[in-house]
Order: structure tokens, then C-alpha cells, then sequence
């Protein structure tokens, strides 16, 4: 009789999350085990609404963004009885185990799955590319280019117009997306959680390029730093000059997937289902110094990743 494991993607979509699917899908079919989708994250199980992948239900998805089971969160999973019901389904769906694709939510739910012997591999997949653990998670590099072309349209704009932007980007409490976007798109500065910003002296500095001549100046501000359109406010007031906010939003989460986030997707999800096979369980997929590599989930979810700040310091000397 086949061995069975459950895909689950959960939390927040990234695009590439399709890609990883159909990896693990036939690479575990190519081991002889039946692969089960769960539908709409943790809440399939609490629901028992799946589906059986097969060679052909997972053709055509590669390119495609968003997931095809579909996510969604799930509160009830933190509460006893929501674990209990998650750990009957998985009893009743007789899986040997469960490989969940998404971020340090996911991460969460894996760890508290294994605690109660259920075999885990958790696959890296955020826009924020904030899991420790891994140098890149699957969807960042598409959300890093979408984010990019966006700002290169906004500096049309801006420079027609002589005006300063400031351009929210997803990155609830961290700002390794942000960083990264502002560097990529030229922008003059960067506002993210991980470092403090003296307003007064961005202010001045935004003032003095303007005596430089410089037609357009671009703050990439993340979302986790508050309020982008009082933080408008408030540079508009200090320099007397015009401001003006965008907010990316959800189309950061979308669209075709890079081939690069494919590439990372394809890989990450054979290296699932290979280390499951082997009993290798209880781990981390993702990437170290560009190989794929495996963590344990507890040592991934003990240390924070660090923000590296001198991204920062490039930008502000190649912005002048």
C-alpha cells in the first residue's frame, strides 16, 4: 500500500507556491506515494476538505501565482481542540506526514505538529524573505521585481512632476523586501523596522538634493513602520515641498512567478520530498551560501534573522 503525505500551503500566498507544489507532487508520485492537497491551509484539516494530486492536476501551475489549494489562517490550530481535530484528519487521511509550504506562521504550526509525532518538512515560501534559516524564500525574488517595476513607473511620475514619493511596501515587521526594493529601484532612502529614522534629518537631506537639482526623490517605506500617509505628511511639513504616497499593496503578493522563484520553488520542494523519504523529517528547507539546505524546524524558529544594514549604506551613497 502506497505511503501517503499532505501538501498544505498556509498563511500568506507568494507566488512560486504552485511550482513547489507540482515538485512535490511528482517527485513523490516518482517514490510511489500518494500526495494529498490540503485546501485552504490548516482549516482542510479542521474541515477535511482535500484532494488527490496526480501527474496531470499539477501540470500547467508553474507559471501560475497565488496556490492552487488555496490558504488562509487558521486561529483555531493554536487552541488544544483545534490541534486535536487537526491530528484526527491526519489520522483518519492515514498520512505519514505532512509537507507545509509558507512562512514563520507555517514554521509555527509545523513545529507544533511534530510535537505531537507528526512527521514535518517545512518549505521556506514569504514575500518578506524574513525566515531564518534561509538566505531566500520562495516568492521573494518575484515580489522584489514586481516592487521594482512599480517604482521605476512612480519615477516617471515623480521626475515629470519634481516630486518626492514615498512608496509603501509589504513587510508587516520586517524590512528585508524593502530594503532590497530600494536599492534595486535607486530610491534615495529607505524606512524600515529594524532601524531608527531622525524625520528632521531625512528632511534636510531631502531638501538639499533639491538644491542639487534632483528632479525626483523616492522614500521605500515599509508597511510594519506605520502610517506611510502621515509619514507624507510630516516630510511635506518639514520641507515645504510636494509629497506624495503610494501604496503597492496586495499586487506584491501576485502575478507570474521569476524564473528565479520557479527555480528556487522547483528545487526546495524535490528536496522535500527526497529528505522525507529518507525519514529526514522535522526540518527546514531553504538555502545557505546557494545550496539547499535543511534545518531543524526548532533551531529555525529559535533565532531571529538579522537585517543587514548596510544594504542601507550603499543605497544612501549611490543615491546622491
Amino acid at each position: 500500500m502506497a505511503k501517503k503525505v499532505g501538501i498544505i500551503t498556509s498563511g500568506g500566498d507568494a507566488p512560486g507556491m504552485n511550482a513547489a507544489i507540482r515538485a512535490v507532487t511528482r517527485q513523490g508520485i516518482s517514490l510511489s506515494y500518494q500526495i494529498i492537497g490540503i485546501k485552504r491551509g490548516f482549516k482542510g484539516l479542521l474541515d477535511n476538505d482535500f484532494t488527490y494530486l496526480t501527474l496531470r492536476s499539477v501540470s500547467g501551475i508553474i507559471n501560475t501565482g497565488g496556490t492552487m489549494l488555496h490558504t488562509g489562517r487558521c486561529p483555531e490550530t493554536k487552541t488544544k481542540a483545534g490541534m486535536n481535530k487537526a491530528i484526527k484528519t491526519i489520522k483518519e487521511l492515514d498520512l505519514d506526514g505532512l509537507i507545509i509550504i509558507g512562512g514563520d506562521g507555517s514554521l509555527s504550526a509545523g513545529h507544533a505538529l511534530s510535537k505531537h509525532g507528526v512527521k514535518v518538512i517545512n518549505i521556506a515560501a514569504s514575500i518578506d524573505n524574513d525566515i531564518y534559516g534561509t538566505d531566500e524564500t520562495i516568492g521573494y525574488d518575484t515580489a522584489l521585481n514586481t516592487a521594482v517595476d512599480a517604482i521605476d513607473k512612480i519615477r516617471d511620475t515623480a521626475t515629470s512632476h519634481d516630486r518626492i514619493f514615498v512608496v509603501e511596501i509589504m513587510g508587516r515587521e520586517h524590512g528585508f523586501l524593502t530594503a532590497d526594493v530600494g536599492l534595486a529601484a535607486g530610491c534615495e532612502f529607505i524606512v524600515v523596522p529594524e532601524m531608527k529614522i531622525d524625520v528632521n534629518k531625512l528632511a534636510k537631506e531631502l531638501k538639499e538634493g533639491k538644491t542639487r537639482e534632483k528632479t525626483s526623490e523616492i522614500i521605500a517605506f515599509a508597511e510594519g513602520c506605520g502610517s506611510s500617509v502621515e509619514f507624507g505628511r510630516q516630510i511635506e511639513e518639514l520641507t515645504s515641498l510636494d509629497v506624495r504616497v503610494s501604496t503597492l499593496g496586495y499586487i506584491q503578493r501576485g502575478g507570474r512567478p521569476t524564473a528565479r522563484t520557479r527555480i528556487i520553488a522547483s528545487k526546495f520542494g524535490h528536496a522535500a520530498m527526497n529528505l522525507f523519504h529518507k525519514g529526514e523529517t522535522n526540518v527546514l528547507i531553504g538555502m545557505t551560501d546557494g545550496k539547499i539546505s535543511a534545518m531543524p524546524i526548532h533551531q529555525a524558529m529559535k533565532y531571529e534573522k538579522k537585517f543587514d544594514d548596510q544594504t542601507f549604506k550603499v543605497l544612501r551613497t549611490l543615491s546622491v
